[in-house]
């Protein structure tokens, strides 16, 4: 099958808020742009998800400016944000805030016309802004679709997985992959190349990701030399849904809820116990999400939690016209699937949801290798050990368009030489033997069953709480799994490769999966949302971890220190 050759200015890869807030940046650049998704173009990702906030010091509900944001979001990072990354992306978040709703976002106002704007855990003001409280990543993502959609400069591809880098000179000059229905090859030559692929939570056994959230980018860009930061820094989100199992809810929709009305966590002994933790005053929401997630474990671990595994979670104390005006809807969902929140509590657990290493990148978004630029939760940077509520959109949307303006500005190169066309062809050798090293009737191993253990393993071993025991064991594990995966033959398909992309991606989580432990094991001590359970306070000094991948697929990791850390 003829390849298909596509020439750009700047080819985006990955579709959520950041991917198609850069594409569209380049475009009103005056760039052509593709965008190119391994599903529907504006989706999938983390954002479409999101339901609540996106802080940003607009100032209009009280006295508030970049600076204090700057130092809310430092101050939670537990003493490892990079303050580059932070200042650059908190400065202009009231500016994207005010671009995205020029393309429909319909942010919440007051009834004086201003923008509503809540507080959130870490944050010290009214800051976060919101479209409704359950569709705040919904509306965004809805917003930037049609922006892009109207775009003629931009085109759109669906269904391609890109699984290299091009890189000629030391420089990206391009990707190669396959479009994944008919395995027809790919090959994209660009100016430069922004990479927005989203984390890589979906390793985790209990996540809140988009089921292609499986840290391709990562993988892409340390294939090129790039270079990762403090992969071991995984949130957990405390109050995601554990049971009754309820159909057609997101497992993390309780958050806003807390926020409005307050809602108390108790342990299985029905007691409240946050107090006792962070001194959070009872009916209240002030911890952050590291601080909630240790709390409700500790209880757990010292045998106070609830029959699965988790928290109480009680709205009972709420008058239930409050409870119906503030759940609206959901209320009724809620009913229906026998959970009366006048009577009944819920048990709530910590959840895999969001990404806080990734690529190192400077304030233009280039990481280390020159024309490569990455943005949105794949970037190392802006949150450290701890992310607060509302800054991953700010993030995502900022940083999109930041890789975007700079992306633009990179110089023109010449007409692509024929590295393009060597590299496809040795890219389809090696796909073509990862598929099918030996021809069987029919898949020897099923890539889905072997990514249930993946996840299993990483929760039990290198999830919400480690030790040097269990994150040994699951590194010996993960090598067994990954020598499995790598000889696996699947049958072959005439049409639509997905065992060859469940084998790409599941490949993919497994290298991941090694560097988050390689990581938590040199990081001997608590800090944020790492808890190690034989080291349980920070040191003074925090360290980041950088990580490189070598030539022969090893890691290489050494730690840098960062200035003295302060609020770890």
């Amino acid at each position: 099958m003829n390849p298909l050759h596509i020439q750009t200015d700047v080819l985006v890869i990955g579709s959520g808020a950041a991917g198609m807030m850069a594409a569209k940046a380049a475009a009103n650049e005056g760039a052509k742009v593709v965008l190119v998704d391994k599903s529907l173009v504006g989706r999938g990702g983390a954002t479409i998800l999101a339901q609540m906030t996106v802080a940003v010091a607009l100032g209009e509900a009280e006295e508030d400016n970049a600076d204090i944001h700057f130092e809310d979001t430092m101050k939670g990072s537990r003493g490892m944000a990079d303050p580059e990354i932070v200042r650059t992306i908190v400065d202009r978040g009231p500016e994207l805030i005010k671009e995205v709703e020029g393309y429909g976002v319909k942010w919440a106002r007051t009834p004086d016309g201003k923008h509503s704007q809540v507080v959130a855990p870490g944050h010290s003001r009214r800051r976060c802004v919101y479209v409704d409280i359950l569709n705040t990543g919904g509306a965004t993502s809805a917003g930037l679709r049609k922006a892009i959609w109207k775009d003629e400069s931009i085109e759109r591809l669906k269904n391609i997985m890109i699984t290299k880098l091009v890189i000629e000179d030391g420089t990206v000059v391009g990707a190669v992959g396959f479009a994944m229905e008919t395995f027809q090859p790919v090959m994209i030559a660009a100016n430069a190349v922004i990479l927005a692929t989203g984390g890589l939570t979906e390793i985790y056994e209990r996540n809140s990701a988009s089921a292609n959230m499986t840290g391709d980018g990562f993988m892409l860009a340390a294939e090129t030399g790039a270079e990762l930061r403090d992969m071991e820094m995984v949130q957990f989100f405390p109050i995601a849904h554990l049971y009754p199992p309820l159909v057609g809810i997101d497992p993390i929709m309780w958050d806003p809820f807390r926020y409005k009305l307050g809602g108390r966590l108790l342990n299985g002994n029905h007691e409240e116990f946050m107090d006792k933790y962070n001194s959070e005053v009872a009916g209240k929401y002030t911890a952050a999400r590291d601080q909630t997630t240790f709390a409700i474990f500790k209880e757990v671990e010292a045998g106070r939690g609830t029959p699965h595994g988790g928290a109480y979670l009680d709205f009972r104390m709420v008058p239930e016209e409050q409870l119906k005006e503030a759940f609206g809807p959901v209320i009724q969902i809620l009913k229906n699937q026998g959970v009366d929140l006048t009577k009944d509590m819920v048990e709530v657990a910590p959840m895999a949801h969001f990404t806080m290493g990734g690529i190192r990148v400077n304030r233009t978004m280039e990481t280390t290798v020159p024309r490569l630029y990455a943005c949105g939760e794949l970037i190392y940077g802006m949150h450290g050990a701890n992310r607060l509520s509302g800054n991953a959109i700010t993030e995502a949307l900022v940083t999109g368009r930041i890789a975007a303006e700079s992306a633009v500005k990179a110089e023109r190169r010449q007409e692509p030489s024929g590295r393009l066309q060597a590299e496809l062809e040795q890219e389809l050798r090696r796909l073509e033997q990862l598929w099918h090293p030996r021809e069987v009737d029919k898949d020897e191993v099923s890539m889905l069953s072997v990514k249930r253990e993946l996840q299993e393993l990483m929760w039990e071993g290198a999830g919400p709480l480690r030790t040097e025991t269990s994150l040994r064991e699951a590194l010996d594990k993960l090598h067994e799994l990954s020598a499995r995966v790598e000889g696996t033959a699947l049958a072959r398909q005439t049409y639509y490769a997905l065992t060859l992309v469940e084998k790409i991606e599941l490949l993919h989580m497994l290298k991941l999966s090694e560097s988050i432990i390689i990581g938590a094991l040199a990081r001997r001590e608590t800090r944020g949302a790492h808890v190690r359970l034989d080291y349980d306070h920070a040191y003074d000094t925090a360290v980041s971890t950088t990580f490189r991948l070598e030539s022969e697929g090893q890691w290489t990791m050494k730690e840098i220190p960062l200035p003295r850390a302060a609020n770890v």
